[in-house]
């Protein structure tokens, strides 16, 4: 006879409570969600899997507000498309929209201008490779 997993799962709901973001159980470790322990210390974390699923969701809710503040941004080729996905994903889109001048230069397809903003900002100096590597592929189109 197998249990009633839904039975569980509310009893666990019940007993655990759900917290969506990290917090410290009672003995001062980091948890989550249902009582799920993440702190290191003690041996917990994420699978490569639910790290997957995390990313998938994250990824969705970013090209949902781009969709929102920026809906020209579909109309870009798909190596400039990354671009401000990927420094969407690092900034959050209201730290991308902070890049006026930036974003008006790809707008207006004028990428070295574009590339010379990224440059010229403070992510560029905080993000390192990520940002060369990013201003390379708004400068040219290619990866």
């Amino acid at each position: 006879m197998t249990y009633d997993r839904k039975a569980m799962e509310a009893e666990l709901r019940r007993d655990e409570g759900e917290v969506l973001h990290a917090y410290k159980d009672s003995e001062g470790y980091l948890t989550l969600g249902v009582g799920r322990l993440i702190d290191k210390r003690r041996g917990g974390g994420i699978s490569p899997a639910e790290s997957a699923v995390l990313l998938g969701n994250d990824m969705d809710a970013v090209e949902a507000e781009l969709d929102l503040k920026l809906p020209w941004w579909r109309t870009l080729d798909a190596v400039r498309q990354r671009v401000l996905m990927n420094m969407a994903f690092n900034l959050g889109v209201p730290g991308l929209l902070k890049f006026r001048n930036t974003l008006k230069a790809v707008r207006e397809a004028r990428w070295e201008a574009a590339a010379a903003g990224m440059e010229s900002s403070l992510w560029h100096r905080q993000v390192g490779a990520r940002a060369h590597r990013l201003e390379a592929m708004m400068r040219t189109g290619n990866v």
